[in-house]
């Protein structure tokens, strides 16, 4: 039964729920303050998307372990995750401050960098279920390495609003071993592998 709840996919969207759940009660209770709420939905929302971006790095690390093979079958939920806490995060910054407070804003280096990041998740999010899948092919693997763009822009919105980046830029150099790990290995692959034509001559 625990496995069958371990592989189930309304558990995963359980526990990737639970916390935004957690937090909105406890802000609409006046428990926790605007702050806070904003800090913890961005945060999570850039943990997110580097568990979501480490799962292939991670999977080429330990490429026989089943926990990776779990990652690599769950890493869309992580992104839609991603996309619902960074929405989260963007919603309670727009109930604050309102559309006009958030447009006389929107210039900001620190600002424009999210909206441009939200921007580009906007289009990951909507396709990333089977039917586009399967209906964009190719073009889908294309338009999702946009991902990495929005980590880019996420990352220096993180850098640019921060009282203190060191958390970031901690963040950031976890990420940026990984994805170097990611290249180096893919590439040494691609170096390995036999012409086109001749593979098993």
């Amino acid at each position: 039964m625990l496995r069958r709840f371990i592989d189930s996919r309304y558990s995963l969207w359980l526990l990737l729920t639970l916390p935004g759940v957690y937090i909105l009660i406890q802000y609409w209770r006046g428990e926790t303050f605007y702050g806070e709420i904003v800090h913890f939905t961005g945060v999570l929302a850039t943990r997110l998307l580097m568990l979501t971006l480490a799962v292939t790095p991670l999977r080429l690390m330990f490429p026989t372990a089943r926990w990776t093979a779990w990652l690599m079958q769950r890493r869309r939920y992580l992104g839609v995750a991603t996309f619902g806490y960074a929405a989260l995060h963007t919603g309670v910054y727009l109930g604050r401050l309102g559309a006009s407070g958030a447009l006389a804003e929107a210039a900001e280096p620190g600002l424009l960098t999210a909206w441009l990041a939200f921007a580009t998740f906007v289009p990951l999010a909507a396709t990333s279920n089977d039917w586009c899948v399967r209906r964009l092919r190719r073009a889908w693997k294309r338009l999702h390495r946009l991902v990495y763009a929005a980590a880019a822009l996420t990352f220096a919105h993180w850098l640019l609003v921060a009282f203190d980046v060191v958390p970031g830029v901690i963040h950031l150099s976890v990420l940026g071993a990984l994805e170097g790990y990611r290249i180096v290995k893919t590439r040494g692959a691609l170096k390995a592998a036999p012409p086109s034509g001749r593979a098993g001559t």
